[in-house]
């Protein structure tokens, strides 16, 4: 099983910026990656998910134009570029591992967490 840690979560002011980063513990270029976050009372939403190869991104609705999820496969490890944050964006936010290709319907592994808080 893969082990995925998150960092660069933090305290930050409406209309900053964050980015986050996901380390894997093994080769993760034959992997689809991805962010989701959970807001407090709220269930775990998706993110953002980049393929293997790093070819095709999608992103959720609301933070599509604010947000780049982006790989370094050489290195193991994904980012999430967070620009313009609102104060709606305040969540825990996890990186994952689907555990079938080509799919999210099933969660592979899941990251510790980060936090990420936005201020008004």
């Amino acid at each position: 099983q893969v082990q995925l840690v998150e960092s660069g979560g933090g305290l930050v002011q409406a209309g900053g910026s964050l980015r986050l980063s996901c380390a894997a513990s093994e080769y993760t270029f034959s992997y689809d990656m991805g962010w989701f976050r959970q807001a407090p009372g709220k269930e775990r939403e998706f993110v953002a998910a980049i393929t293997w190869g790093g070819d095709s991104t999608s992103y959720a609705d609301s933070v599509k134009g604010r947000f780049t999820i982006s790989r370094d496969n050489a290195k193991n490890t994904v980012y999430l570029q967070m620009n313009s944050l609102k104060p709606e964006d305040t969540a825990v936010y996890y990186c994952a591992v689907p555990k079938y290709s080509g799919t999210w319907s099933h969660i592979g592994s899941w990251g510790q967490g980060t936090q990420v808080s936005v201020s008004a």
